[in-house]
């Protein structure tokens, strides 16, 4: 699978890179999504965000525009994505929980759980598969239109 991950930390490329081992192509951006930073998703099939980054109804739009077909969001919550609107696009999201905003630091064992269970949700699309608990849509991934099979 092809996917763009944005506002990534300098130290958290390796634990990415770790749990990835190689099996997705994936751009590390340490910008944060947006309308005007979207085009970097163009040919790929899954983009990585964080809290930081842009998912509103716009940006849903530039996304599926661009053949977005998955999210994956490393957050404490999803309140930053419009999830009617991506979901209305057809892109799945998933979410792995991060650390609360303003809580403690993770340790270097949570930030590895954390890189892990996102290129796990990119494994599990990629066998057009549904991320069971980390799914924000509707937990029906075999009852809604088939998505086209992903080669990771």
């Amino acid at each position: 699978m092809k996917a763009v991950a944005f506002s990534v930390k300098p130290f958290e490329k390796e634990y990415l890179a770790k749990a990835n081992q190689k099996k997705h192509d994936i751009t590390l951006i340490s910008n944060p999504l947006g309308i005007d930073t979207a085009v970097y998703a163009e040919g790929k099939n899954a983009v990585i965000v964080t809290e930081d980054d842009d998912l509103s109804a716009p940006v849903a739009e530039q996304l599926a525009a661009l053949g977005i077909q998955f999210i994956v969001t490393r957050s404490a919550g999803t309140g930053h994505v419009d999830k009617t609107a991506l979901t209305g696009h057809g892109i799945k999201i998933a979410n792995i929980p991060n650390y609360p905003p303003g809580g403690p630091l993770l340790t270097n064992e949570a930030l590895q759980e954390i890189a892990d269970q996102t290129i796990k949700s990119l494994d599990l699309w990629s066998l057009n598969k549904c991320v069971g608990q980390a799914c924000v849509c509707a937990n029906d991934c075999n009852k809604t239109t088939p998505q086209k099979t992903v080669q990771p």
